[in-house]
């Protein structure tokens, strides 16, 4: 793939993991939150770009409200920017998304980002009172609609998925035009061509197998934003992983948690339960997992921005279990040392 045109950016998302005390115990949803806070905040501390939170409805992921949680860090941040990684927009109504986060993007001074998303986890789906049959029109008929919310006019939009709007101003207004938009994908050419119709940036998930295997991805992207006329646009990439001081360690933190957690959602979401000689595929150069200490990732992130023409990589860091003290050091070192180190390795790349 061609270099990027664009800048890179290094961030983090978290799905609100429930976090263990010394003695392995899981602590309360309101000290999650309440860590989950202090991590957003080091995270800025140590300089990098992006702090994104996933949606998520269970005792497991209690983030349910992502926005509220973005605001709290914004207020104590500067200059990191904040947003949904993912919000799941077929079970929500895109007018309040927009609100939301268009006052999340007045409360940190025009630092939001929304990543949306159809919704890999469902459980969302019946909690609102949704059709998994619909999965599909929703997302369509959201979508549309959130793209007419972002420019910022009174809008008229009819569709099947809610009631109608007739020359309706929607507040707040953002101060200087819309915030970015990304659409995550898992593996959907259709949603990469939605992605480009609509002019929304490319978020590629890549939670399993080779990393590789999206690089068309990012391709057909290209084509179809030339395909409609429109400029470039960033493409980013969002996978799982732990950073640790050696591998041995991120690997023996890691491990257990990750067997554990699969092996819960592996009912719901059809997940193959990993071996350990699985685990170690997923954790070398051709597989989708980023553990191991600070100079294993930064080799591992560096190659796949490149076989996929990325300019982003957003870190999804924690597993249920894990200590928050973990979770720190994760954070601290992916910022302090993976970061600088990926930046030098593409730099060299490309000067040679």
């Amino acid at each position: 793939m061609a270099v990027s045109p664009f800048p890179l950016v290094f961030g983090l998302d978290t799905f609100g993991d429930v976090t263990h005390d010394e003695g392995d115990r899981p602590l309360s949803h309101a000290q999650t939150i309440r860590n989950l806070v202090e991590q957003g905040v080091l995270a800025d501390q140590v300089g990098l770009d992006f702090f994104g939170i996933g949606e998520h409805h269970t005792d497991d992921f209690p983030l349910s409200a992502a926005d509220v949680v973005l605001a709290a860090i914004a207020a104590r941040t500067a200059r990191i920017h904040v947003g949904s990684a993912v919000t799941v927009l077929s079970s929500d109504d895109p007018v309040r998304v927009f609100q939301r986060y268009s006052t999340l993007n007045a409360v940190s001074s025009g630092r939001a980002e929304v990543i949306l998303g159809r919704g890999s986890s469902i459980e969302s789906f019946p909690l609102f009172g949704y059709d998994l049959a619909d999965y599909e029109n929703l997302f369509e008929e959201k979508v549309d609609l959130f793209a007419e919310l972002l420019k910022g006019e009174p809008v008229t939009w009819q569709g099947k998925t809610r009631p109608s709007l007739d020359n309706q101003d929607v507040v707040p207004h953002t101060e200087s035009g819309p915030f970015p938009v990304w659409v995550g994908v898992g593996g959907s050419p259709q949603s990469v061509l939605r992605a480009a119709r609509y002019g929304f940036s490319l978020m590629l998930a890549i939670i399993g197998g080779s990393p590789a295997r999206f690089a068309p991805f990012s391709q057909l992207f290209s084509q179809a934003l030339e395909s409609v006329g429109r400029d470039a646009l960033p493409v980013g990439v969002h996978s799982p992983g732990h950073v640790a001081a050696t591998d041995e360690q991120a690997r023996e933190e890691f491990w257990p948690r990750y067997l554990e957690v699969i092996r819960r959602v592996s009912e719901t979401r059809g997940f193959a339960i990993p071996t350990e000689e699985s685990f170690r595929f997923e954790i070398g150069p051709q597989g989708a997992l980023y553990v191991g200490s600070a100079e294993t990732v930064a080799q591992k992130i560096a190659q796949n921005l490149t076989v996929l023409g990325a300019n982003r990589f957003d870190l999804k860091y924690g597993m249920g279990g894990l200590s928050h003290e973990a979770l720190m050091t994760n954070i601290e070192l992916y910022g302090t040392q993976v970061v600088p180190h990926v930046r030098e390795l593409l730099s060299r790349s490309q000067d040679g």
